[in-house]
């Protein structure tokens, strides 16, 4: 899904120059509780296995290595290019950094990893659908054999600080009890709640809706109170686009709740491809949600996608926008912002009173070729660049930080809104991959995002969910 994510466009300037002008506050968080985020039984980590102290760890083994790093241009590369030099000091090995554009990119990655002879060691990993497709070609390096060899991983890389649900969207074939790494992640993007506090003292007199029901209601009435001041009550992706399935997919788990949507087939099947279960009430309930919120936005509603909605948000004229935590950052930049200092942030609020907050999350990782010319000091550079300093280092420029370290950490909480880390904190409690391991999965996708929008055009939805359902069975397989 190309061109979709403020993950991989938030290079557009918004985010990268909120950290020059560094947010005040320190946060006072805490690590998420994430339950035991145990790594793939073949990935382990060297720490568990008798490695050496992380003192004795030799970085000097590929001195006088060079190396190719294909990077996309994203605010992880900004954050990471400071580093650079310090990474040579330390391990003697040199980085030929090739960062493009990222309508370029995905071509690129593309030519790179089918090479001959290889031309990139090391490369900007899409931990999705685009990655899942790379591994059943063949053109991924398995990580595992470098994060079990005490010689190749520092003993204090610890790769259980990663949440198991980052990790799952690398780790195949996916569900396999003999699943490999494939990527280490290095930003991740969560789906929450923006709301404006301005428009929800005005036209709410302050009361933020507790849950969903209340937020769709509280959405209507500004949508119809504020007409008249040009503030629309919520603004929402609503383009006919397998782009906006990780934002839909965040709002419809949040219906979902706790119950298992394990790999590969994740939300939208139950348990086979032969069987999709958009009929099923609360997935069907969590269409309709997103659809409720969408149809209380602009005229234009059906047009926009996320640039659209972010530049509302950030101009004052929406009170509430469900999308990427990562937007976060830009929105406190004033010299981007119309919002800075005004925004509140905030878990999805629960389907029920009493029930709690579930959303989706996507990730960009590192990843090595299987034609990679210089393996071991491939990844030598991605576990110096993962570890946990550098990654609460490197997630100040993204608002993302992949490691849950990180979250006690001054050197990532405190360049960020304390709300902000707080909300993106809770959400990471009960955040699941959005990801679809399926091959050609944009017409299945297009068929769940068809819908969505019948309900919000005005459609019944039980009458659209099955029909959707119907398109769904057929579109992955034909």
């Amino acid at each position: 899904m190309r061109l979709t994510r403020p993950g991989r466009l938030l290079a557009l300037g918004a985010a990268v120059a909120f950290i020059a002008s560094a947010c005040a506050g320190q946060a006072g968080t805490t690590a998420p509780s994430i339950g035991p985020s145990t790594a793939p039984t073949a990935a382990g980590s060297a720490a568990e296995s008798g490695a050496p102290s992380a003192a004795a760890f030799d970085w000097k083994k590929y001195a006088g290595s060079e190396i190719t790093f294909l990077a996309n241009e994203h605010p992880w590369t900004d954050g990471m290019k400071p580093l650079l030099d310090q990474f040579t000091q330390e391990t003697g090995i040199k980085v030929n950094l090739q960062p493009f554009s990222e309508d370029l990119y995905f071509d690129k990655m593309e030519q790179v990893l089918r090479a001959s002879p290889g031309t990139a060691d090391v490369y900007f990993l899409p931990m999705d659908s685009t990655a899942f497709s790379q591994f059943n070609a063949g053109l991924i390096e398995p990580l595992n054999a470098y994060l079990d060899d005490p010689t190749k991983t520092a003993a204090d890389y610890d790769l259980k600080d990663f949440p198991q649900g980052f990790l799952d969207p690398g780790t195949y074939p996916p569900g396999d009890a003999a699943a490999k790494l494939y990527g280490i992640p290095i930003s991740f993007e969560t789906y929450i709640l923006f709301s404006n506090k301005d428009l929800v003292d005005k036209y709410l007199g302050g009361v933020m809706p507790k849950t969903f029901d209340e937020l769709i209601a509280a959405a209507e009435k500004i949508n119809k109170d504020g007409a008249k001041d040009g503030v629309v009550g919520a603004v929402m992706r609503g383009i006919r686009s397998d782009t906006i399935m990780d934002t839909f997919s965040g709002v419809v788990f949040d219906a979902w709740g706790a119950k298992d949507a394990p790999p590969p087939y994740g939300l939208w099947f139950d348990g086979a491809w032969d069987k999709p279960r958009l009929t099923d009430p609360a997935v069907c309930a969590g269409m309709t949600n997103y659809a409720k919120l969408l149809a209380a936005g602009p005229s234009n509603k059906f047009a926009i996608d996320w640039p659209d909605a972010n530049t509302l948000f950030s101009q004052g004229k929406a009170a509430f926008f469900i999308d990427a935590s990562l937007f976060g950052p830009s929105y406190e930049d004033p010299a981007n912002s119309q919002v800075a200092g005004k925004v509140g942030y905030s878990a999805l609020p629960p389907a029920s009173a009493d029930g709690g907050s579930y959303t989706g999350h996507w990730l960009w990782g590192l990843g090595i070729p299987k034609n990679a010319p210089n393996k071991d000091a491939a990844w030598y550079f991605t576990q110096w660049m993962t570890n946990k300093a550098n990654t609460a280092k490197i997630g100040g420029t993204t608002g993302g930080a992949p490691r849950l370290s990180s979250y006690s950490d001054p050197a990532y909480t405190g360049k960020l809104v304390p709300e902000y880390v707080a909300a993106v904190n809770e959400a990471m409690k009960t955040s699941r991959t959005t990801v679809v391991f399926k091959d050609e999965w944009k017409d299945g996708a297009l068929a769940i995002v068809d819908g969505m929008l019948a309900i919000a055009n005005g459609g019944d939805p039980t009458a659209a969910c099955a029909k959707a359902n119907d398109a769904l069975l057929k579109a992955v397989n034909k």
